[in-house]
């Protein structure tokens, strides 16, 4: 591609954002519609197939809240996904748990009671609360701002095996100066009590998702495409959250548009509803939806999240898997100089299709320098508020994100090869597995699995080594890195089931292993170590069946 073509243009990327900041485009809403139609708009300009889909959502759209405490009330909101109150709403004592971790709910009673929260309302936070029986929670926002969050553990929509994991709690917030007079009064051991009330409109609606394509050239329905994704509904105006992301996919598919001749693959670009009001139900009914097509076909999910944040001045930390590291690496440092350390992706951004197997990378991109004050995001402290206008836009940060966007496409779309070091992945998951060796000691033979992750590398390395081959040799690569990413994918970032989405609950690294972890966590010689042996000896089966089915993959691609 020219140069000249990397260079995003500021004005158009500008008169999107105004055009976005026209809007609050809660999911499945008429104005939200509206925005989709200008976004559909857009990309049938650049050339684009298009294709607006509707599908049936869990969609909750917070309404009214009060909050009184000795009959005096506080500035409060409460939260998508929250249980609504009765009509009088809830009336309970008041107990702090901290941070409203496990450990503190395990120190505190509070079955029927109000817990009061430091900290902006979470997924983990309400399933705790739901499961320990509180009646409510009222949470202390870290500022003056109150921010609004979508509460429930459930990934995308509930099914009539996971619906009954959804918030029971009545749940609202309160700001820091409230808060901290509330902590006081309970820490001086009064006792307060509490009345909350919440108006919470959850229902099955229809959302509309957006779907625009263009392939490489010479290439057909069955070939393989990179797919580009961000979300569209907002909080409020939502200008950063998500319109900046939005304003980089339609400049970055401009861009790349006008250069397609010089694809070697297709892309797809795909804007969710339902990302801040239905737990990513958008991307995770398409995941659901498509899964045949996807597994085929997806090479590669970039993701795109609030992009051009004023004094987003951090591009070393944004999520990227393992084997996509250095790609990430190289389009950073190409454009801003900044070295990039990158860090493991969280249970967050859309990021649904990591069950079907497919790399992916990013979400937010760019980040606040670090404050005193704990926040859930780097993404300023209007994130997640009404004030997130387009006066804490950056027009020079917002054309250095797309510019790094349109760099990694470019790369994803034109290499010969794809860009996927599995020597990355093979490190970081024997970095893991020695961990837990040393703590297993011989309670389990891991072997089986240690040759394999050696032969992983091996073969990683002889694929990197034939990347500069023939057109033909290049085909069969990318055919093995795919089947082998099926393997690998689900390995790193599941608990194992490829066809159901894991809970929206923090995970921790290589779910996959959590047999073995658990085995390594308990002392030598336990009464319950034969139970525990058994779950770590199937969870090693599992991980040896993946990685030989990745090793066969990847060694298919030299034979004769």
């Amino acid at each position: 591609m020219p140069d000249e073509l990397t260079q995003p243009d500021v004005g158009r990327l500008m008169a999107h954002l105004r055009e976005f900041s026209r809007r609050v485009k809660l999911s499945g809403t008429a104005e939200e519609l509206e925005s989709f139609d200008y976004l559909n708009r857009q990309m049938k300009s650049y050339g684009y197939r298009t294709e607006l889909l509707f599908h049936e959502a869990f969609i909750s759209l917070p309404g009214q809240a009060k909050v009184e405490i000795d009959g005096a009330a506080l500035r409060c909101i409460t939260h998508s996904m929250s249980a609504s109150s009765p009509p009088a709403g809830i009336s309970a004592e008041l107990v702090h748990v901290g941070e409203g971790t496990e450990a503190d709910f395990s120190q505190a009673e509070v079955t029927g009671k109000i817990v009061l929260v430091d900290g902006i309302a979470t997924e983990e936070v309400a399933a705790l609360a739901s499961a320990a029986g509180a009646r409510g929670q009222l949470h202390i926002s870290p500022t003056e701002h109150l921010y609004e969050m979508c509460v429930s553990p459930v990934w995308g929509n509930p099914s009539q095996h996971t619906r009954d994991r959804l918030p029971a709690t009545v749940i609202c917030s309160i700001d820091a100066h409230d808060g901290a007079a509330l902590r006081k009064r309970l820490a001086d051991g009064q006792t307060v009590k509490a009345v909350l009330f919440a108006e919470v409109d959850t229902r099955w609606t229809k959302t509309p998702l957006l779907v625009a394509e263009m392939p490489a050239p010479g290439k057909g329905a069955d070939d393989p495409f990179i797919l580009l994704s961000g979300h569209h509904d907002t909080w409020h105006y939502g200008v950063m959250d998500n319109g900046g992301a939005n304003a980089t996919m339609l400049e970055a598919a401009r861009l790349l548009g006008e250069a397609a001749s010089s694809w070697k693959r297709g892309l797809r670009i795909c804007f969710w509803s339902g990302h801040s009001h239905g737990r990513y139900s958008g991307s995770a009914w398409y995941a659901d939806e498509y899964f045949d097509d996807l597994e085929r076909r997806c090479a590669v999910h970039v993701n795109v999240d609030s992009t051009g944040g004023k004094g987003a001045a951090i591009l070393s930390n944004s999520s990227v898997i393992d084997e996509l590291r250095p790609l990430a690496a190289e389009a950073i440092e190409k454009i801003t100089g900044q070295r990039h350390a990158g860090r493991r992706h969280g249970r967050a951004a859309d990021q649904s299709f990591w069950g079907i197997g497919i790399p992916s990378m990013f979400g937010s991109l760019s980040h606040q320098p670090p404050e005193p004050i704990k926040m859930l995001t780097a993404l300023g402290w209007w994130w997640h508020t009404a004030h997130d206008t387009i006066d804490h836009i950056d027009p020079d940060n917002l054309r250095r994100d797309t510019q790094i966007i349109t760099e990694v496409l470019e790369r994803l779309l034109i290499s010969p090869v794809l860009p996927l070091d599995y020597t990355v992945y093979a490190a970081s998951l024997e970095e893991e597995l020695a961990r837990l060796s040393t703590a297993i000691g011989g309670r389990l033979d891991l072997a089986p699995i240690a040759g394999a992750i050696a032969e992983l590398r091996r073969n990683a390395q002889a694929v990197l080594a034939a990347s500069g081959g023939c057109l033909k040799q290049a085909e069969r690569l990318n055919a093995a890195l795919m089947r082998a990413s099926r393997q690998l994918v689900p390995l790193n970032y599941t608990r194992g089931d490829r066809f159901q989405h894991d809970s929206a609950l923090p995970h921790p690294p290589w779910p996959a292993l959590e047999g073995l972890r658990e085995l390594a966590g308990l002392p030598e010689h336990a009464p319950d170590t034969p139970f525990y042996v058994v779950h770590a000896r199937q969870t090693r089966n599992r991980i040896a069946h993946a990685l030989r089915k990745a090793n066969a993959a990847l060694r298919s691609a030299f034979d004769a």
